[in-house]
This record gives C-alpha cells, structure tokens and sequence, in this order.
C-alpha cells in the first residue's frame, strides 16, 4: 500500500494517526498479535491495545482468540462498507438529539426571530464584485447567454471581444439585437486605435445586424447591460468604472440584478447614444 493511499484511508475513515497505521499494516501483514504489531509500525505497546479495541468495534479488525490473542483486518470491501454504516449511524444518532432540541429551541428563538424582523424592512443588494479579467468576461458571458431582448455593450476597444465571442455570437443568432457603444478613436491611445479597428471590422463582416456607435466624450464607465426595463424589474448589468490610474489587473468589475439601477443604466446609455454619439459607418463614407 502507498503511502498516499494509507493517508487517503485515514482521512476517509476519519482515523487517528496510529489507528490508519495499525489498519494498513494489518492489510499488508495478515493476522499478528498486538506486539508484533507495535514492533512493526513502532506505535507504543502501551497504546496499542487502546488502538486495536478503537479498530475492532469500528467493525475493522476482528480479535482471534488465544494465548496471545492476533489480530486481523477484514476484507478492504468490508471495511469501507462497514465505514458507511458507521457514518449512518452516527448521523441518525445527530438527528435524533436534534429532534429531541428543536421544540424547545424554536420555542424560544421563534417568536424573538420573528419580532426582530417585523421592523426591518426588507432590501436587494445593489451589486457584488469581481476581479476583471477572467471573472469579469465569465460574468459578461453568462449575460450574453441571458439575454433575450436586448444586450448593450458599453466599451472603449473591445479588446476582449475574442474572450467573449462564443456567447457574443449565440445571442446575435438567437435574434437578440445587440447594439456597442465603442470611444471614439481620436480619445484612444495609439496601442488601442488598431485593436478597436480590428474588431469593428470584425463586428460589421460576421455580424452586419450589430449596431455601432462612437462615443465622441470619455465614457466614465464599461460594460454589458442585458434585458434594462423601464417597469425596474428585470435586468442585468456588469460594469467597470474607469480609473486610469489603477492597472487593469487590480481592478474590479460589478455585477448588479437590481432592476431599478440597470432601467438607470440603460437610460444613461440611451441619451448618449441618442445626442452624444455618432455611427461607426460615417468614418467609411468620409474615407471614401
């Protein structure tokens, strides 16, 4: 037996030290008396007694009688079998001084429980957070995957595009419109003008439906709306607030189901696309 398997059988069983040693050389050896044992394995003589008994009415080790009396462990199948009518005994044992405590216990804490909470009155959590990079394009992944009447992309590159694409395109050819909000070129550093060139070239060959638009003023921040509604029930929005002087990876994205704050997203979005942006397509008529 290795030494990772003895180790395993311990923890699976939930023995001691001594007791996973005793039961793994009892494997290895055959039948044996307590001394031979305590030779082999170098546990106490002054212990091992107290660790065969431990084994023997775990059901692991049966007792040979006999001057002296050996010791043998039963069949592997045996002992794992016997492990789980252990647990299940244990645990109904549990059960039963929980059943024997519950009256007595929501007696007392039931209506004091219920008092403390009559005056509160009940809230949403706003958002939770999560690093960008992976975190953050699994959480925009699983918006492109929810979607099903509208999604709004808020970015100033979509770098992240190849990230995404998967769910990106799933959505576009379930027929869900998709419109992006990309910063306008002149706002960008030269490192991020050709990569948002690329994919906006990308975007309008493989996905012609896909509205785009320049933002022609800093947009404070990024991010995936999905589903907003003027009726603040439903929606979902993960968003990142700009700030320049934090290295992406040490920042942090939001993610928010809160109906009421992504209606206010999506509605700060509208008025800028509405009066504060122009379309992608107007840089190719004046190059042409």
């Amino acid at each position: 037996m290795t030494d990772d398997t003895a180790e395993d059988l311990g923890e699976t069983l939930d023995l001691r030290e001594y007791e996973s040693t005793a039961l793994t050389q009892l494997l290895t050896l055959g039948r044996t008396t307590a001394p031979n044992l305590a030779e082999a394995t170098g546990i106490p003589r002054a212990r091992i007694y107290d660790v065969l008994e431990t084994l023997s009415n775990a059901g692991y080790v049966k007792v040979i009688p006999g001057r002296p009396k050996e010791y043998e462990a039963k069949h592997p199948e045996t002992i794992l079998e016997r492990a789980i009518e252990n647990r299940r005994q244990s645990f109904e044992s549990f059960r039963g001084e929980v059943d024997s405590f519950r009256d007595r216990f929501v007696a007392e804490f039931g209506p004091v429980y219920e008092r403390a909470g009559e005056d509160v009155t009940p809230t949403e959590d706003l958002f939770h957070v999560v690093d960008v990079g992976e975190p953050s394009e699994t959480e925009t992944r699983r918006l492109y995957g929810a979607a099903d009447r509208e999604i709004t992309v808020i970015t100033k590159s979509f770098a992240y595009f190849d990230a995404v694409r998967p769910a990106f395109e799933a959505a576009y050819e379930r027929g869900v419109p998709i419109r992006v909000l990309l910063l306008d070129p002149e706002h960008l550093s030269a490192e991020n003008r050709p990569v948002q060139a690329d994919v906006i070239e990308t975007l309008q060959a493989d996905f012609p439906d896909v509205e785009l638009r320049y933002s022609e003023k800093g947009l404070p921040w990024r991010g995936t709306i999905a589903d907003p509604s003027m009726d603040y029930e439903t929606g979902e929005a993960i968003v990142l607030v700009e700030e320049k002087d934090i290295p992406l990876s040490m920042r942090q994205a939001a993610v928010t189901e809160n109906g009421s704050f992504v209606a206010g997203l999506g509605r700060y979005v509208d008025l800028i696309w509405e009066y504060d942006s122009r379309p992608v397509s107007e840089d190719a008529d004046r190059s042409n």
